[in-house]
């Protein structure tokens, strides 16, 4: 009997097994094709609770979640049979500051229209949040310009719902110590979970301790060291900081209770003009006490491409290219006055709930800038600063419509190093890509040390797919030398998972195997990702289309 009859005697959503459908779900955001069997849309969690049980029984399968498919790691894609979401899964519960409950298939704009209207908003939201799902969100751990003042997704998730491996869903929260020792003494699937990965960590305290990573932002590997912390006031031990960030790999996530902020009603902008990148390291120093929501950046490279492409810049603004071009004319005095492009540009965004308080961070910012050679311009009306972030926001979108033959290739696009190491270590990094023969742009998040590389190449060359390897492991050699996290936000899927060795000893690797071995014994949760992955397999799926 066909998979696609098979699966249909008890799944009540949608199965799909022609070719038009595995064509569509064997690419995601990244630059690897890897062809699924089948593709079903779940009607809810009795669908994926079914599902992981008939997987159970039948070795020879797995499930991959999916949701908006914007996964620029190759995180949504498999061989076996992929689970999308984004069709019935997309509940929204009410609107509350201190919880509101969704599905993963929801689409972020689509919340972030219902949070606005109560003045809330989930803040985490990376730069493709026009795109981008909450499962994804949740899966990756992301974060985007606004973590700086507010963290990563694993700081909004107050508890879950997941189905594990046995195929019942169970309900996650922060737990005291009490109720720790309640749930390891079930002596059922959930209990001996709880059990194995409390003994894991607790026998391996101190070597789990000296692998967290030393930088603001890491979504590489699991967050051992995340799950058991005395000092936590919401729950000395918590599963969800394991769940946010394994990419479905340990479970599949039915429902999530998120945390929203009180949107803060005034700001205002103080762009800053680099001729280079030597004083950054100080300056993001000197202007991180004003407390900015974002420090955004975005190389010389980038702005050219904004340039070269205003007209449809001003289309996304709503303005006509004239209008749009002309917003740009005290910058263009400030150009005049450095005597060309800045090398890069650094976005300040001062957000408080009065006035008089944006006013007073805006002015300190001014004043702890002026030692630097830094030229800057005070943004108040809103209109202009949209103009900044649509070419931030922007410039991957442009990069992949406009650049003739070659297509962006997300392989080193995601890496966070120490702030105070960027004028050291982005020369080198840049130097290993031109080396390669590697065009490329930079952009990111300046106040966490968190950037995006941007290599452009034409793929459809069997001489250009060689460069991948090669040059992911110098830059990633790099990245290990500096103490620095190969992923801050985008996290591993096919792409990072065989680097991994570049941060983590032996020993956390190991530890990585026994903890997705705990949660899946069967290694039916999005196989190939966080652990077992290869370079083999990565070479073998880049997509040449």
């Amino acid at each position: 009997m066909k998979l696609k009859e098979e699966i249909q005697k008890f799944f009540s959503g949608e199965v799909f097994d022609d070719e038009a459908t595995l064509k569509t779900y064997s690419r995601d955001a990244s630059l690897f094709e890897v062809g699924p069997k089948l593709v079903v849309f779940p009607k809810n969690s009795e669908d994926l609770k079914k599902l992981v049980k008939w997987v159970a029984e039948n070795k020879d399968h797995s499930i991959t979640m999916r949701a908006a498919g914007s996964d620029m790691s190759g995180g949504s894609i498999n061989d076996s049979i992929i689970a999308d979401v984004s069709k019935h899964m997309g509940y929204i519960g009410e609107i509350l500051e201190e919880g509101t409950v969704v599905e993963p298939g929801v689409f972020y704009r689509d919340f972030e229209k219902q949070t606005l209207e109560k003045k809330l908003v989930l803040p985490c939201f990376p730069a493709s949040k026009n795109l981008c799902a909450l499962g994804g969100m949740i899966g990756n751990n992301c974060g985007g310009e606004r973590s700086l003042r507010y963290g990563k997704m694993e700081n909004f998730i107050l508890e879950s719902k997941v189905i594990f491996s046995d195929g019942n869903e169970y309900t996650v929260k922060p737990l005291n110590k009490e109720e720790l020792e309640d749930k390891m003494g079930q002596g059922d699937f959930e209990g001996n979970l709880y059990k194995r990965l409390y003994n894991l960590l607790e026998e391996n305290k101190e070597v789990i301790e000296k692998a967290r990573p030393m930088v603001t932002k890491n979504s590489a590997g699991y967050y051992l060291w995340n799950v058991l912390d005395p000092k936590r006031s919401e729950g000395y031990f918590d599963l969800n900081k394991l769940i946010v960030g394994s990419q479905g790999t340990l479970g599949i996530v039915t429902q999530a209770k998120l945390r929203l902020v009180r949107e803060m009603p005034f700001h205002d902008m103080v762009a800053l003009f680099f001729k280079t990148w030597d004083e950054l390291p100080q300056v993001v120093r000197a202007i991180l006490p004003y407390k900015p929501e974002s420090l955004e950046t975005f190389d010389e490279e980038t702005l050219k491409l904004g340039i070269r492409f205003m007209p449809e810049i001003a289309e996304k603004d709503g303005s006509s290219l004239l209008a749009f071009a002309t917003k740009f004319l005290p910058e263009a005095l400030i150009g005049a006055r450095m005597l060309g492009l800045p090398k890069l540009v650094v976005l300040v965004e001062i957000a408080e709930n009065t006035d008089e308080e944006v006013k007073s961070r805006v002015k300190g910012v001014v004043e702890a800038i002026k030692p630097f050679k830094v030229w800057h311009r005070v943004i108040e009306r809103d209109s202009e600063e949209n103009k900044f972030w649509i070419m931030r926001r922007e410039s991957f979108n442009l990069l992949r419509k406009h650049v003739g033959d070659k297509k962006t290739a997300s392989f080193v696009e995601d890496f966070c190093v120490p702030i105070e190491s960027t004028p050291e270590f982005l020369p080198r990094a840049l130097k290993i890509l031109a080396d390669g023969g590697i065009e490329a742009n930079i952009a990111g998040h300046a106040g966490n040390g968190n950037f995006h590389i941007i290599p452009l190449m034409n793929l459809t060359k069997e001489s250009e797919r060689a460069k991948i390897v090669p040059v992911a492991n110098k830059f990633y050699d790099l990245v290990g030398e500096f103490k620095g996290s190969i992923t801050g936000e985008h996290n591993d899927g096919i792409i990072r998972t065989p680097f991994l060795n570049k941060m983590y000893s032996n020993e956390i690797l190991e530890l990585f195997r026994e903890t997705k071995e705990i949660f899946d014994p069967l290694n039916i949760f999005n196989p190939g990702k966080k652990v077992n992955g290869s370079l083999e397999y990565l070479e073998n799926h880049i997509a040449i289309e």
